[in-house]
Order: C-alpha cells, then structure tokens, then sequence
C-alpha cells in the first residue's frame, strides 16, 4: 500500500477525554491497535471511525469519547508511533556497554527498519498524519487538525521535524554530547535521507531490500559519524 502524504502535529494531540483509569486507558489502546490494524487493510481513505469502534469491540460513543473524527484518532496513533520508536532506541542504548557513534547509528537504523516490518499501519502512518483523504470535507479536516494539534492550513511541517527533535535528544544524552543546533541539523539531514531510502527499500521488496538497506546504513555511517564520536 502506498503512503499518503503526511502533515506532522506541533504538539501531541489533545485527546476529548483523557483516560484516568487503567480500563480506560486499555479501551484507548484497543482503539489505537484497532485503528493501525485497519489502515493496513483499507488505506487511510477507507478508515473510518464506525470500523475502527467495531474492530476494537467497543461501542462508537467509545471512540468519540476520545476523538472527534479519524485525522484526531490517526494523529494519536502517530505519536504513540514516535513514542515506541523513541523507547526502543533508549532501550537498545542502555543495553549496549559501549555505545559508540557506529552503534548508535544501527540502533536508530534496525529499530526504525523492524518497526516497518513488524507494527501493523506503521506502513502507512508512522510518525505523521496524512494529508485530507478525498471525501473528507474542509470543516473535517480543520477540526482534525486542531485536535492533532496541526495548522488548518497544511503548515504544520513534516513529520521528520519532530523525528529529528527526539533522536537528537536520545543521541546527545547516550554520547554524551551537545544537543546543540548544529548536531539536530545534522540528524535532521540523516532522517530526511535515511526516510527516502527506506522507502525505495521497500519499494523494491516488500521486506526491505537488504541491499538498499545497506546502502543507508553505509551513507549514515560517513555523515553522521564523524558528528556523533
């Protein structure tokens, strides 16, 4: 399935009604795994919250207890996307006894390529939005957009920014290192790179091809190396 065009939220999303109780915030987990498991079937398009409530096996007054349509349910899903991303990095690098810059590098790499191959939607929605669905109408997507948290008007940037903004925190803490504005330029570079790659990895093969996937790990490892050690 092809990704759709995706808008990156400037704050996570505010959900309706925050879960207070664990039953609650289990019901909002089941939407979410729901939501992932259905993009993958249908594409973003055919998403729609009625399924999503379905899927999940809870009432639709569920779903819009936390969202108001799909574009506020799928910005959830994003973030929580980023969220997992950002703690198997962490994980990863306190695992490993002498982390250096190569190291780090592969980490950010494998754990990026195994969530493309294993988290259901991430195919499709992995750190962003997407972009307003034919069908959708203008009072939807401006409604979607300020509970995700994003401009009305598309300005909200990609979702690399924000990709970029969590890897140079976890890097510069695990190295030891500035987070410095020259250092999140740099990943920035590295994201928006190894984003384009990854893509025409599984574009190539479904699973990755290893080949390209090579080729990523080799460029990242001559541009950002040397800014990391």
């Amino acid at each position: 399935m092809v990704p759709v065009p995706q808008t990156r939220p400037k704050t996570p999303p505010v959900l309706r009604r925050a879960p207070v109780q664990q039953r609650s915030a289990e019901r909002l987990a089941r939407i979410l795994d729901a939501c992932a498991v259905l993009l993958d079937e249908t594409g973003y398009e055919q998403l729609s919250t009625r399924a999503v409530a379905a899927r999940a096996g809870v009432p639709i007054g569920s779903v819009y207890r936390f969202f108001g349509n799909k574009r506020a349910m799928v910005a959830a899903l994003a973030h929580r996307n980023l969220d997992q991303y950002a703690e198997r990095i962490s994980t990863r690098f306190a695992a490993t006894p002498v982390l250096d810059a190569y190291g780090a590098i592969d980490g950010v790499l494998d754990e990026f390529i195994a969530m493309k191959r294993t988290v259901p939607g991430f195919a499709l929605v992995d750190f962003g939005v997407p972009g307003s669905a034919p069908g959708e109408t203008a009072e939807d997507s401006e409604a979607g957009a300020d509970e995700a948290g994003e401009d009305a008007d598309g300005s909200a940037g990609h979702p690399n920014d924000l990709v970029a903004d969590r890897l140079c925190s976890l890097l510069a803490v695990h190295l030891g290192r500035a987070a410095d504005e020259a250092l999140r330029r740099k990943v920035l570079v590295g994201v928006e790179t190894a984003d384009a790659l990854v893509r025409l990895a599984f574009r190539t093969d479904p699973d990755g091809d290893p080949a390209l996937v090579d080729e990523t790990r080799q460029l990242l490892y001559a541009y950002l190396a040397p800014s990391l050690s």
